[in-house]
């Protein structure tokens, strides 16, 4: 027992000394705050104006349901008025019925070739439109198909990007509130929006240049994502100063630098 007691003192002895110096080291050595600026982006989407095409295989599996249902389905109201009618053209032929009846003074088949004709004249607008062929990426008006998300030019450091409209969160603000404000003075009073809620979807930080840093007195940007859809898309951006484009999923990727885009692609739809 002599021999143990002895060993672990010694132990302790030789390990005290080096955690002391350590926790020293610690303590000597504390980390500067970095300050910060938080800003509040938004994300704000055209959403699709008319359903996707289908692809073939899709075509093929509708058409197959379709089959399905005629073959399951009952009789509709305008087919046993036909055959009712055809009856009474046989008893008409026969003579038992007036000729001045008031259920042959417009038939089923009338009806019909009526509805054939007006859907004859129907034409459907077209899915490619004119701001699709002028490849005009201000307009709302183009890639029906698909989500449009709204990028402005903003100025960082010395350069000018494309980027979700974002502003910095003034003191006594929410960040929500900052959203709001910020995507009003930046793309005007015209563009109405419905926010989906309170909380950010989203969270992207990048760093100042050295020479910024010192100017502004922050290391870098915290932005904080909020997400909104377009209330009124005959309503675009009312500020002629600010340069903007409303772009697919395909053309953010081409668009945003990659970084930038992994984070807003983990919230896009």
């Amino acid at each position: 027992m002599r021999i143990l007691v002895n060993r672990t003192v010694l132990y302790m002895s030789r390990m005290l000394p080096a955690r002391t110096a350590t926790t020293q080291a610690s303590a000597a050595a504390p980390q500067p705050d970095q300050k910060w600026d938080l800003y509040a982006g938004v994300l704000v989407e055209r959403l699709p104006i008319v359903t996707k095409t289908l692809e073939p295989i899709e075509v093929k599996f509708k058409e197959m349901l379709d089959q399905i249902e005629l073959e399951k389905s009952l009789k509709s109201n305008h087919e046993l008025r036909k055959e009712t009618e055809k009856q009474q053209l046989e008893l008409l032929k026969a003579g038992k019925i007036d000729l001045d009846s008031e259920a042959l003074k417009q038939t089923a088949q009338d009806l019909e070739d009526a509805y054939n004709e007006e859907f004859a004249r129907f034409k459907p607008a077209p899915r490619v439109t004119e701001a699709d062929k002028q490849n005009d990426i201000r307009s709302l008006d183009r890639k029906l198909e698909e989500t449009l998300v709204l990028l402005v030019e903003q100025k960082l450091g010395s350069k000018s990007h494309y980027l979700l409209p974002q502003g910095l969160n003034k003191k006594g603000e929410s960040m929500r509130q900052t959203a709001e404000r910020s995507l009003k003075e930046c793309c005007g009073d015209k563009l109405q929006v419905t926010f989906y809620g309170n909380a950010p979807v989203g969270f992207y930080k990048y760093k100042y240049p050295p020479s910024v840093r010192s100017e502004v007195g922050a290391v870098g940007a915290k932005v904080f994502f909020f997400r909104s859809v377009l209330k009124d898309v005959s309503k675009n951006v009312g500020n002629d100063k600010v340069k903007y484009q409303w772009l697919c999923q395909d053309e953010l990727q081409k668009q945003l630098q990659q970084s930038y885009y992994q984070s807003v692609s983990q919230f896009l739809l």
